[in-house]
């Protein structure tokens, strides 16, 4: 691990001076890829240098004892001593998770999905309030959403919403929220007062650029209709809405949110490309060993991953068995202690399976 850690250092202090030469900033390309190899190396050099701040602070200290101090001196010395030794293992533990391979998707945007499941209207007035659980969570982290398509039930509810959110980390933050969300809570048209269990599908797909995916548009069947509202709203008289498919797989992706056909156009085959890039990632995962993936990381959409129980005024997430009893403020976006354990424990396992394997 440190001959490791030495390399990798090196490697950080070469590219710290190329970064200052006026012909890699001249070459923007170049120098943007190296600014960004510099900030993925920083974090485990700096780790690295506390630890060995740390070991060399523990050898001064063990010195100093050796020499002729007074009593009230030498209990100072033997205090640092003990605060140093504490610092070394959870440092190790710090820089083994530094070290996991980085997964390739985690800086990319989004685009999200969200289709309401069983309950009807009731699952699409949830798929609503997930959809504003995600953007309020999204400006706390100064991230810019982008409405791709929609599908209105009516009285307010989302059939489906697919959008997209844009900023540095959005995938590493959001990529365990694939899943079934089940709400418990009783409908406002219920008049006897029972609780109704809904469900609502999300999906977070990674952004794919052309260089993920080769898109052939020989392949992609595009159709273009009327867009429609509810009531007649938002009626166009122009054929605006546009629908691609993708021949070979069957994909289907509808876009009318626009009154642009040409941006509706290429909404449809940014998600369409999302989609084709997660069924690759699926293939590869599939061939992954079972004892290897992560019992959080899994993204599989059939699977139950969360229940927000409105009468208990608690959200649980099954996976890692986590119960908060704030309901109103995660449906607001505070969203992070829930992201941050399933990130925690993510990455516990994976690290156990490096230590193990």
């Amino acid at each position: 691990m440190f001959t490791q850690l030495d390399d990798l250092v090196e490697k950080f202090n070469v590219i710290s001076e190329q970064i200052s030469q006026p012909e890699i900033i001249a070459d923007q390309d170049k120098w943007k890829k190296l600014m960004k190899e510099h900030s993925d190396l920083r974090d485990i050099v700096e780790k690295y240098q506390e630890y060995k701040n740390t070991l060399q602070s523990i050898d001064e200290a063990l010195s100093m004892l050796n020499e002729n101090l007074d009593d009230d001196f030498k209990e100072l010395v033997k205090e640092e001593l003990a605060e140093h030794k504490k610092r070394v293992e959870p440092l190790k533990d710090e820089i083994k998770l530094l070290l996991l391979p980085k997964d390739p998707n985690d800086d990319k945007d989004i685009i999200v999905e969200i289709r309401g499941g069983a309950g009807g209207d009731e699952a699409a007035l949830f798929a609503a309030d997930l959809y504003r659980m995600y953007t309020m969570y999204a400006e706390r982290n100064r991230w810019k959403t982008e409405l791709m398509s929609l599908n209105e039930n009516g009285i307010g509810g989302f059939k489906e919403v697919v959008f997209m959110i844009k900023g540095q980390g959005a995938y590493s933050k959001l990529k365990y929220e694939s899943g079934v969300h089940r709400v418990q809570r009783i409908p406002t048209t219920e008049s006897g007062g029972r609780i109704h269990t809904s469900t609502v599908t999300v999906a977070i797909l990674p952004e794919a650029e052309e260089v993920d995916v080769e898109l052939n548009m020989n392949d992609v069947r595009v159709d273009v209709f009327r867009s429609s509202g509810n009531g007649g709203q938002s009626v166009n008289t122009t054929d605006s809405a546009v629908r691609v498919t993708h021949v070979p797989t069957g994909l289907v992706v509808s876009c009318q949110d626009g009154k642009s056909q040409l941006k509706n156009k290429d909404k449809a085959l940014t998600v369409l490309r999302a989609r084709l890039y997660e069924m690759e990632q699926e293939k590869k995962n599939a061939e992954q060993a079972a004892e290897k993936k992560s019992q959080v990381g899994t993204g599989d959409r059939s699977e139950r991953i969360r229940t927000y129980n409105f009468p208990q005024g608690r959200v649980t997430d099954h996976r890692v068995g986590l119960t908060l009893h704030r309901l109103d403020q995660i449906l607001n976006g505070d969203i992070e202690e829930i992201i941050s354990t399933l990130t925690t424990v993510d990455q516990t396992e994976k690290l156990k399976q490096v230590t193990n394997g």
